[in-house]
């Protein structure tokens, strides 16, 4: 039995490979905003016999202080993690400012992640063949990070604010490997392609376009998680791994230039670790 640490897998993707996880006999703690959709899950699970492999933990991953406690609670919950696969996104329907002074996008997008992979770290480094997993848009080379005014006040727009953090994802991925360079956990930045993941979090009439879209063409989340699946059970290297679909991506592709991943101070608690300006400027 391997353990797993899905964060939004109460819908989509993270939900699909929650529901992969657990039929295969591991345990699954996931994480998300909604506790109904987390009872179904809880109750799909003991539907199949597998109710004491299943977790949910309730949080608002937009929040430094709910990363922080769901670190502390996965802890106190394990000795050791053989993946944490991060698939929390949504979108939002404006320029939603947290209370840490985080662009909303930009807070799930990449400080969740960043706090999640780093807090979590000592336990996955104790699993038998741990891998983070960020499903992401890596390979794509459309957006910037605005590094002078990372909450957008200027000029925010919700697609701007979904390929900053995007990028600054990318890059998270390509920091956390420099940063272990002798570590056992593998970083693997993923992009599914358009998959039919859900549209809970969209308004009209952006919902009823999407859906349509997808219905012609989005991969169903079944078949999006196949190449993420075969990729953590057989790894094709170590440190950071970078695939679209079943296809290794450049690493030479100026989104995942090293000179622009923001450092990390070992010396710094997860949860004051912040967005750090790049040695090379704006990416």
């Amino acid at each position: 039995m391997k353990t797993y640490v899905v964060p939004g897998g109460t819908t989509g993707m993270g939900r699909g490979l929650a529901r992969h996880f657990l039929r295969r006999g591991d345990q699954v703690t996931i994480i998300g905003s909604d506790p109904a959709k987390g009872r179904r899950f809880l109750d799909e699970a003991a539907r199949a016999g597998a109710g004491d492999q299943a977790a949910f933990l309730q949080a608002d991953l937009t929040s430094v202080a709910e990363n922080v406690r769901v670190i502390k609670e996965i802890t106190a919950r394990h000795d050791a993690l053989d993946g944490l696969v991060l698939t929390a996104m949504r979108h939002f329907p404006g320029r939603v400012v947290t209370p840490d002074g985080f662009e909303a996008t930009f807070a799930l997008y990449y400080v969740s992640r960043m706090l999640l992979s780093y807090g979590l770290t000592g336990l996955l480094e104790k699993g038998a063949n741990p891998m983070i997993v960020s499903v992401c848009g890596v390979g794509v080379t459309k957006g910037r990070i605005d590094w002078d005014d990372l909450s957008l006040k200027h000029g925010f727009g919700r697609i701007k604010a979904v390929l900053q953090g995007g990028r600054a994802t990318d890059l998270l991925g390509v920091a956390y490997a420099a940063n272990h360079p002798d570590g056992r956990t593998r970083f693997l930045l993923h992009h599914p392609g358009f998959t039919d993941s859900g549209t809970d979090s969209l308004g009209q009439p952006a919902k009823v376009v999407l859906k349509v879209l997808a219905r012609f063409f989005a991969q169903p989340v079944e078949k999006s998680i196949e190449p993420i699946i075969e990729l953590m059970d057989d790894p094709p290297g170590r440190g950071l791994l970078a695939y679209d679909r079943r296809a290794p991506v450049d690493p030479s592709l100026p989104t995942l230039d090293p000179d622009d991943a923001p450092p990390v101070r070992a010396d710094r608690p997860p949860a004051a670790v912040t967005l750090s300006t790049p040695r090379s400027g704006p990416c």
